[in-house]
């Protein structure tokens, strides 16, 4: 999860650019400051400060800040015409602005190195500065937009050329010229080896670290990253069709509890050993959301035993998994037995065990302790071990996803954790009375908290289950896991409503993983409200209490394309090697690049 939480914190990055306009004005008052500190420090005329202020802010809005913005819309584009993607014009002129602002620091910087040395280097650090900017324009179009490196390359000459030029123009002219002749060809023949070999050097690096993607699972890194950012920007699912090269057919299980009144199912509930993710609507992200949508009654699917392995690579698997509950669901037998809801402990292992017609549910949480998602071999391990040693047909195995740390691990083959859950199950009561069951229900998509809170679409599901007497509330956030200890904050907050017992789930959901910090379980900010919530739904779907009649079922999913037990290792182990590789190639490659560069500029000659 590290992994996504990294790449998923880009997004900030991406979705809080400024408007044009604010840009634009950004571009220009910077672009006055610097030709104004410029011709105040620099050996220029002396005219006083003020017209020395005024005349160094035009030129320098003159060759830097109209050069800058001309570059913003002529890079957009350009781009756009050869079919790159991302760049908008909002990013477009924000990188001609943060492109002028780094020539504007080594300009500068020639100037005091000019007045303290007292020689002249400004257009020699002019050029160095104009390279960085090339390598760096280059390098974002190349990344971000989906286009050939030639094409990047030449687009990045665009804001360095126009800038040059405009330079050469005011300084024809307003300034003595007699200079440029002699001196004009030599800065051209400079510019140009110094521009090749910074950009070789980027060519090198992004070679380099793209070549174990292509090779370990046959997608281009670039790829991956630009259309990334078009998921991100725009919403894009284009990065669908490039998980298809690396995807995995499965099968997997989806188990169900269906509660039937007098007009046909009242409340559905499902169990879907499918993870929902990789991050925001990519593949199975909003699967329960999506999932519950394709049902005409209350439809609550909590999170079953999977991990990022059963990532559906595509919105359209999901549809896989209605047709298996939906297939399961005519095979249903109902009947009006059900048991109370007791509870099981064996170290950190705890669950919570109640029997429905021919099948049971196990809410399975380590609470207080944090772990994240349980394995889909674990979970089989748990539904075997529990139908027979309760006799049942159907166990439903719920993730309960309720207790997190950025440090949460899963738990795997072989983890005491596993140890613990079969020591658990073997404590579970088989002998329990059955009784007459009615159910309440009640949703709310929680309309004033968003993403920011770590609220998916769906909000909050509550059902409310009675037997001989004993409520128990089943509370399902639409959230990705639960920050540590909040979960028995909202048990002691709803202690003295009518209910006798609460388990507290999150779907998993990963559509709320577009945030900053990459990871967003609920509870971070805002529990007051959120346990305001549950009270409601909690006292609102004890006022839709109905009897019904219960049925279980358990299905296999076949062909559910997925990231796969195979690929979704590689692609982490690949991103975890380039991520080392790059810390040690890039600071040689692209300094030994700059320290060429600035040699041949400052010391080179013809």
């Amino acid at each position: 999860m590290s992994s996504m939480s990294s790449v998923a914190g880009l997004s900030k990055y991406i979705k809080t650019l400024p408007k044009t306009k604010f840009t634009i004005i950004g571009i220009l008052i910077i672009s006055f400051l610097i030709g104004s500190t410029y011709y105040l420090i620099d050996l220029v005329p002396n005219q006083g400060i003020i017209l020395d202020f005024i005349y160094g802010g035009l030129f320098g809005f003159m060759v830097l800040g109209v050069a800058s913005i001309m570059s913003g819309a002529l890079n957009q584009q350009v781009i756009k015409s050869l079919h790159g993607i991302n760049l908008k014009i909002k990013h477009s002129m924000f990188l001609s602005g943060l492109s002028m602002f780094i020539l504007g620091i080594f300009i500068l910087g020639g100037c005091v190195v000019s007045r303290i040395l007292n020689v002249d280097i400004f257009v020699n650090s002019a050029l160095f500065g104009l390279v960085i900017v090339y390598g760096f324009n280059t390098l974002v179009f190349w990344a971000t937009s989906k286009v050939r490196f030639t094409v990047a390359a030449i687009t990045g000459f665009i804001q360095p050329v126009l800038i040059a030029t405009m330079y050469i123009l005011i300084s024809f002219l307003f300034i003595d010229t007699s200079f440029m002749g002699p001196v004009l060809i030599q800065v051209i023949f400079k510019t140009l080896v110094a521009s090749i070999i910074f950009v070789l050097a980027i060519y090198a690096f992004i070679t380099v670290i793209a070549s174990p993607f292509k090779k370990n699972l046959g997608i281009g890194v670039l790829d991956l990253l630009s259309l990334f950012i078009a998921h991100m920007n725009e919403g894009s699912n284009s990065l669908e069709g490039l998980f298809e090269n690396m995807s995995e057919a499965i099968d997997t299980l989806v188990s169900f509890v269906s509660f039937k009144g007098e007009n046909g199912i009242k409340a559905l509930f499902i169990s879907p050993c499918v993870h929902p993710g990789p991050l925001g609507d990519i593949g199975g992200s909003n699967m329960p959301t999506i999932l519950a949508n394709k049902f005409d009654h209350f439809t609550m699917v909590a999170h079953g035993p999977s991990t990022h392995d059963f990532n559906p690579i595509a919105v359209s698997e999901i549809d896989k998994i209605e047709d298996a509950v939906k297939d399961g669901l005519e095979r249903v037998e109902y009947s009006e037995n059900a048991s109370r809801f007791v509870r099981y402990n064996s170290k950190k292992a705890n669950i919570g065990v109640q029997f429905f017609n021919k099948g049971m549910v196990i809410l399975s949480t380590f609470a207080p302790e944090a772990v994240d998602d349980i394995e889909f071999g674990v979970g089989l391990t748990m539904m075997a071990q529990s139908r027979s040693k309760c006799s049942v047909e159907d166990s439903i195995i719920v993730d309960c996803h309720n207790s997190f740390t950025p440090e949460s691990g899963e738990v795997l083959p072989g983890n005491s954790e596993v140890f613990q859950l079969i020591d658990v199950i073997d404590k579970i009561d088989p002998n329990q009375e059955t009784h007459e069951i009615r159910v309440g229900c009640y949703e709310d998509t929680m309309g004033d908290l968003d993403k920011h809170e770590g609220i998916g679409e769906s909000g909050i599901k509550t059902m409310v289950i009675e037997v001989a007497g004993q409520r128990t509330a089943y509370v399902l956030f639409d959230s990705n896991n639960m920050e540590i200890g909040f979960r028995q904050e909202i048990i002691d907050a709803v202690s003295d409503l009518e209910i006798d017992e609460i388990e507290v789930m999150t779907t998993d959901t990963h559509t709320v993983n577009t945030l900053s910090r990459g990871y967003n379980p609920i509870g971070i900010a805002k529990r007051p409200e959120i346990i305001e919530y549950v009270k409601i739904s909690i006292n609102e779907a004890i006022k839709d209490l109905e009897k019904v009649e219960v049925g279980t079922g358990t299905n296999k999913i076949e062909n559910l394309n997925t990231f796969g037990p195979k690929n979704s290792t590689e692609l982490i182990s690949t991103i975890s090697s380039v991520v080392a590789v790059s810390k040690i190639i890039a600071p040689v490659l692209l300094i030994t690049a700059l320290l060429i560069v600035f040699i041949w500029i400052f010391f080179g000659g013809l």
